[in-house]
């Protein structure tokens, strides 16, 4: 009988904080490691960081494009331009023109 509630006090003594540290060390490993954990949060932050600066990017091609693509209309266009970029596309000189060679790590200005 002694032996019995020896072992039910030991029990009764153990179990609580054991169950309760048990319960305490997964909640903190899954709050820290976890899906949803702050590692997972880490991920989510420098994934949205690269969906920011890829649209960041996407608004800068797509300015260009409208820019590029308002040049087209008729009341836009000018010869001397026009001109000026099919030489530089053609890889052509007007023979008056002054052609000075640079390499391709030297600044243009």
């Amino acid at each position: 009988m002694q032996l019995g509630r020896l072992f039910r006090r030991v029990m009764n003594a153990v179990i609580p904080p054991a169950l309760f540290l048990g319960l305490t060390g997964y909640f903190g490993w899954q709050a820290t490691q976890g899906a949803h954990g702050l590692h997972a949060y880490h991920q989510q932050l420098q994934l949205l960081d690269d969906a920011r600066e890829s649209q960041k990017n996407a608004v800068a091609e797509q300015t260009a494009w409208r820019r590029r693509v308002s040049g087209l209309s008729e009341g836009a266009l000018n010869g001397d331009m026009l001109d000026e970029r099919a030489r530089a596309m053609l890889n052509l000189a007007n023979p008056n023109d002054i052609v000075v060679p640079y390499d391709k790590h030297d600044q243009l200005y």
